[in-house]
């Protein structure tokens, strides 16, 4: 498995490009990026998120070059943008998400209506640029949140958006609990995993 460490500032454009190829025929990210710059508009989401997010929680995982893939976790109880952090990102958000803000505000109500209540780590974006998918990059970048719930004895929880990718999360621990039909957009696979020891 490769080696992997946290991600640092320095691999926010590197990592915001590899995220952005993982997900080009994500169908939820098809579904909120108009399909004009589709790839820079991704690229600018991923790239906001690590910087004001992901960041500064200490829980964005890179393999050691900084340019493979990454695991993009929240610690327990940090999930939910408040209000301040919304506000913040909105011009970030019409810039990348433009005439499609409303259709994606629903869908982001509806996923933050499902979420589940009580202390976890949530893994928000794991992505393995297509030039590494199959070597255990996204495995070796979950590794070490994984182990952290199981040494703690908390859960951890993510949403994915493709159906062909639960067997993978399935040899992680985590476990379907929903399938999630997002307002005029495309199903979500709802997945939890209880701490292993």
């Amino acid at each position: 498995m490769p080696a992997v460490r946290k991600a640092t500032l320095a691999d926010v454009e590197p990592l915001s490009e590899a995220i952005a190829r993982a997900f080009d025929d994500d169908p939820i990210w098809n579904f909120l990026f108009p399909a004009r710059r589709r790839h820079e508009r991704a690229r600018a989401f991923v790239a906001y998120g690590l910087k004001h997010h992901y960041l500064a929680h200490d829980e964005a995982w890179t393999t050691a070059d900084g340019t493979q893939g990454a695991a993009l976790w929240m610690p327990p109880n940090k999930w939910r943008q408040g209000n301040l952090e919304t506000i913040r990102s909105l011009p970030t958000m019409l810039r990348v998400i433009g005439a499609r803000l409303p259709a994606a505000s629903r869908a982001m109500v509806t996923i933050e209506g499902a979420h589940p209540p009580g202390e976890h780590y949530y893994l928000s974006i794991l992505g393995t640029d297509p030039a590494h998918q199959g070597h255990g990059v996204a495995s070796a970048c979950l590794e070490p949140v994984l182990n952290r719930c199981d040494e703690q004895g908390i859960g951890a929880y993510l949403e994915s958006s493709k159906e062909k990718n639960i067997a993978f999360y399935n040899r992680h621990g985590f476990e379907v609990t929903r399938e999630l039909a997002l307002p005029n957009g495309p199903p979500l696979w709802l997945t939890w995993r209880e701490p292993r020891g």
